[in-house]
């Protein structure tokens, strides 16, 4: 699905490797598309984590997040699908991702996935 999808991330490098700060990027329109009605889904993403070396580049985050408007996948797929590029992109120390997607037929959902994830 997102092969290509990554080229557009671009990084810099942390201006305090050494230093665990938290870096919170809000995108309250992402949009993608439902794969069994075709209708579009529309979702808040909240993103946060403790960079390494890398930090991601938020225009670059931009576009590549309207790469998915015209993908269909389900929530729990694009969700899992941005933190796994994500992470490969930045190679943080910790990653989270919160998908809010706005109520479709009364009811609202929210996937969480995190990186590295927890012990159980």
């Amino acid at each position: 699905m997102t092969a290509d999808f990554c080229k557009v991330l671009e990084t810099f490098e942390n201006p305090f490797p050494d230093r665990d700060y938290v870096i919170d990027t809000v995108c309250p329109e992402f949009t993608s598309m439902c794969p069994k009605t075709g209708q579009p889904d529309f979702g808040t993403l909240t993103l946060s984590y403790i960079p390494d070396k890398l930090c991601y580049e938020l225009k670059s985050l931009k576009l590549y997040l309207q790469q998915y408007r015209n993908v269909g996948a389900f929530y729990e797929n694009v969700t899992n699908r941005i933190l796994d590029d994500l992470v490969q992109t930045t190679q943080p120390r910790w990653m989270k991702l919160v998908a809010a997607f706005t109520p479709r037929g009364g009811i609202h959902t929210t996937v969480t996935v995190e990186y590295p994830r927890r012990n159980k």
